[in-house]
């Protein structure tokens, strides 16, 4: 990611109809919402503004039904193409749309790495409930070793009693006690072998692609 990458944020979220990447007079920026890194840092007012439009184009694109993810795209797409006759044009939106795509990717990995963070402290906190409430058990249950409940002045801890297998040597057990679980999936690196040598395999095919980069 190019220097500058992860230091500013699109600005404006707001729902928008069709809104228009021409050229047009520079106006003041609406302030960013703090979340993760920003978009402004190196750009000119002129390109904070397409991200800005971009940014809220992109946002129109996760609507949950079809119909308004097409109509979003087809909005993206007339704004991009606007001005298609200007051949500065092209370029600059492209470059502010790489601009939104690298932020947005920096902010999911931001995130990502938040949330990954977060589990891991509540995993933790609850190991530490878990251990506490295991100690508190045994250290009532030897001072009444035949209590199933005990009430304090704002909490009651109850019991309740369960059984459940617990297998010391699975390999000791005779095969009737053994449960079968069969699964298959398709062994696609066959199949593609399979059908680069000119064999048809029904329910398959080898596609094409080309995957794209932003550096």
């Amino acid at each position: 990611m190019r220097e500058g990458g992860q230091k500013g944020h699109a600005r404006g979220c707001g729902a928008i109809s069709a809104p228009s990447l021409r050229q047009h007079p520079r106006h003041p920026t609406p302030p960013a919402r703090s979340s993760a890194p920003a978009l402004s840092g190196s750009l000119g007012i002129e390109a904070q503004e397409l991200t800005t439009v971009i940014g809220q184009l992109a946002q129109q694109l996760e609507a949950d039904d079809d119909d308004s993810r097409a109509k979003a795209l087809a909005e993206l797409e007339a704004a991009l193409l606007a001005d298609e006759g200007n051949k500065a044009a092209i370029p600059a939106k492209a470059d502010a749309t790489c601009w939104v795509i690298e932020h947005l990717r920096g902010q999911g990995a931001y995130r990502q790495q938040q949330a990954k963070g977060l589990t891991t402290l509540a995993t933790a906190d609850n190991n530490r409930a878990d251990a506490l409430e295991t100690s508190l058990v045994l250290v009532l249950t030897r001072l009444q070793p035949k209590s199933i409940r005990f009430s304090f002045p704002n909490h009651e801890l109850t019991s309740r009693k369960s059984q459940a297998v617990e297998i010391d040597d699975e390999e000791a057990l005779d095969p009737q006690w053994l449960a079968v679980t069969t699964t298959t999936k398709p062994d696609k690196a066959a199949i593609k072998e399979a059908i680069k040598a000119g064999q048809q395999i029904t329910g398959a095919q080898l596609l094409t692609r080309r995957t794209w980069r932003i550096t």
